[in-house]
């Protein structure tokens, strides 16, 4: 067996797996998109091939929040499966043990993972954000207003961001120090060119002090002054706005708002639920591979069911709960995203290695 020609057994399991996971995603995720729809049809009062437009965003959103559970689910229904047609019995006759039919299945759900943490980095992350365009009937209302924020020694305030055309109207740069005003930089409009903003046009009024006193300043005039590096259009916007970002941003951000020596809580705990709270998902296929019985005798399908699926939902829930105190400044990122899933992967791991030569 070689990756590009796996054995009968992987073939087998994986095509198994898969049908059950496209068929839990795409339930889930269309009827997420139908629910969250008739919730809001009255709102949108927008042509009907944008409120296919707003159906198709949220069943992206849809995808990307609840492919976990998927991953969870579509594990859940393919062992039952084959517990109830004694096949996981005729495997373990020919010898297969547990850590062999593993494989297939996680190799499955890694790639999905994988996957999705690549859409993560695209225009797919942005999907709900353009849906509330939709239903705000804001089509063309991409401009961000009246923004004030600190970049190094200086402060900025910025009266309209474009963050479409990449293009800022009216943005002056404050230095100061202690209590003084040492200079200010007005220009009517600035660009991005992908890595810095270069304003155009500016004024640059050098304020003068004795005994701390203003006595006069100076005013030049710049053909262009750069400025503003590393902050992409995005991420100013999701900062003033509480926009999504993508995982490639978000992780521009986060490193910009360290440099800044500003909070950046919010920032990576939105890094952290696209990065590392989906690999709960692993953990628990890992753990209910092993604990779901192996043998139809053994089991009660309906308890089973039900204590899988609970087990799954207060886990996610739990999750979520942490994942909004990470992102409220309640408790550090890392406590509420990072620890729980390590804790479970060391449980899972513990289980893999304790129960993978058992037969129940």
């Amino acid at each position: 067996m070689s990756m590009f020609n796996p054995s009968l057994h992987f073939r087998y399991l994986a095509k198994l797996y898969i049908k059950n996971l496209l068929s839990i995603l795409f339930g889930l995720s269309f009827a997420f998109a139908a629910i969250d729809y008739f919730q809001h049809v009255q709102k949108l009062e927008v042509a009907s091939n944008y409120k296919v437009l707003y159906i198709f965003y949220m069943w992206q959103e849809a995808l990307g929040l609840l492919y976990p559970l998927a991953i969870v689910f579509a594990l859940i229904m393919t062992k039952l499966a084959l517990v109830k047609n004694n096949t996981m019995g005729a495997f373990h006759a020919f010898g297969y043990d547990k850590k062999r039919l593993l494989i297939p299945l996680f190799t499955v759900a890694s790639l999905t993972y994988l996957i999705f943490l690549t859409l993560h980095t695209t225009q797919f992350s942005y999907a709900k954000d353009k849906a509330e365009f939709l239903l705000k009937n804001e089509l063309t209302a991409y401009n961000v207003n009246d923004l004030f924020f600190k970049y190094n020694d200086t402060f900025v305030y910025i009266s309209k961001l474009d963050p479409i055309e990449k293009k800022i109207k009216d943005i002056t740069i404050f230095k100061v120090e202690g209590h003084q005003v040492r200079y200010t930089i007005n220009a009517p409009i600035a660009t991005f060119d992908g890595e810095i903003w270069t304003a155009y046009d500016a004024t640059l009024k050098t304020h003068i002090y004795e005994n701390n006193e203003l006595k006069r300043y100076t005013v030049e005039h710049k053909e262009h002054i750069e400025t503003l590096e590393g902050y992409k259009p995005q991420i100013i916007e999701s900062l003033y706005e509480g926009k999504a970002l993508n995982i490639l941003d978000a992780y521009s951000t986060w490193k910009l708002l360290e440099k800044q020596n500003l909070s950046s809580n919010k920032i990576r705990a939105s890094l952290y639920d696209k990065v590392i709270v989906p690999l709960f998902s692993m953990a628990l296929l890992l753990i209910l591979f092993f604990k779901l019985p192996f043998h139809a005798r053994m089991m009660n399908m309906g308890a089973v069911i039900a204590l899988s699926l609970a087990t799954t939902f207060v886990i996610w829930g739990i999750l979520f709960g942490l994942s909004q105190m990470g992102a409220n400044g309640v408790l550090l990122p890392e406590v509420t995203a990072i620890l729980p899933v390590i804790l479970l992967w060391v449980y899972a791991l513990y289980i893999y290695y304790t129960n993978e030569k058992s037969l129940v």
